[in-house]
């Protein structure tokens, strides 16, 4: 099982997220020059806002900050950067919020678990391979193929946990 420790996992109040960001930018520029794709200023300003907490974010809320950055970007040109960094596997989109957060592991291809705080809305990306393939044999053996992964677990953050 591949994850990282729960004081990693979850940010605690004081968490910077520069170095998030820096670290996220410089993979998306690794993996898009590596795959022979371009990151556009407006993919990488997407990117950025993206990462700039561990919330999930709305396609309208990142135009809004667009706008607020004065770029004019209609919703299309949002969608298609959106869609961009979801193939280039930089971003994923949480299904239950209709939102996307950054990748935490960029560098390969893999099945997600999403941790979402009910409270904070702080996500937390775990990948656990056991999961992935107990899901997977549960689902070949009712005859199912399994193309895409993606779990979603809501509950409560350390931070926001009754008993912190």
């Amino acid at each position: 099982m591949k994850h990282a420790a729960t004081s990693e996992a979850f940010p605690d109040a004081a968490h910077d997220h520069a170095e998030c960001i820096s670290t996220a930018l410089a993979a998306a520029e690794d993996t898009c020059r590596r795959e022979g794709l371009r990151l556009t200023p407006i993919r990488r300003r997407v990117l950025e806002l993206v990462w700039q907490n561990h919330r999930p974010v709305g396609a309208y809320d990142l135009l809004d900050q667009l706008s607020r950055d004065g770029k004019r970007a209609m919703p299309p040109t949002v969608y298609r950067a959106l869609e961009f960094l979801q193939g280039a596997g930089l971003v994923h989109r949480i299904a239950t919020l209709n939102a996307f957060v950054g990748c935490s592991h960029p560098d390969h291809a893999h099945q997600c678990q999403f941790l979402i705080c009910s409270d904070c809305r702080t996500v937390v990306e775990l990948e656990s391979e056991n999961i992935g393939r107990s899901l997977k044999r549960e689902a070949a053996a009712l005859g199912f193929q399994v193309r895409e992964q993606s779990v979603e677990l809501t509950g409560l953050c350390p931070e926001c946990h009754p008993a912190h």
